[in-house]
């Protein structure tokens, strides 16, 4: 399965492309992870792709995607072309307050991520809301995968995070699998 996760630099796009990743790596599959970012960090767009795969993955370039994350309207805008026929689109709500151009042939899913991460105590955790939704909604990678994903890369004094993103996710999953 192809991925693209989209958005503004500092919105965490990259580490929930990480995740995903690490976590098909956890359970054994073929995977690739391609950052990609727009001309700032923090601000700029940026985007990273994801392919997890039985089989083996012959590029990390995604043209098309089974899976389009879009954090932001520009991201919306800009990747809403990429995803195949019968493909999921995953929308920040919290910041995206139109209607996509793709709505016939694609499943989308609209999760409040910002107002979720707030209630939980931390709005940093909105992108873990997010892929907890791609993950209840796709089934690509186990919970426990991801929470073993987690805390390989949330090491040292970042290790405080892990359970406020262990909860993340798991409003995304549930989130998901109520739409």
């Amino acid at each position: 399965m192809r991925f693209i996760f989209a958005g503004f630099g500092g919105q965490g796009v990259m580490l929930m492309g990480q995740i995903l990743a690490y976590a098909g790596m956890i359970e054994g599959k073929n995977v690739t992870w391609m950052p990609s970012y727009g001309p700032e960090m923090r601000g700029g767009t940026a985007n990273c792709t994801v392919v997890v795969s039985d089989d083996q993955v012959a590029s990390p370039v995604v043209d098309k995607a089974e899976v389009v994350v879009a954090m932001n309207i520009p991201s919306m805008l800009k990747f809403q072309d990429y995803i195949t026929e019968n493909g999921y689109f995953f929308l920040n709500k919290s910041v995206i307050d139109r209607e996509p151009d793709r709505k016939d042939d694609v499943k989308i899913y609209k999760i409040q991520c910002n107002e979720i991460a707030d209630e939980l105590g931390n709005l940093k955790v909105a992108n873990m809301v997010m892929l907890g939704a791609v993950i209840g909604a796709t089934n690509i990678v186990s919970k426990e995968s991801v929470f073993k994903a987690l805390e390989k890369k949330l090491t040292g004094k970042k290790s405080e995070l892990i359970e406020i993103n262990k909860k993340a996710i798991e409003e995304g999953i549930r989130k998901a699998r109520e739409q």
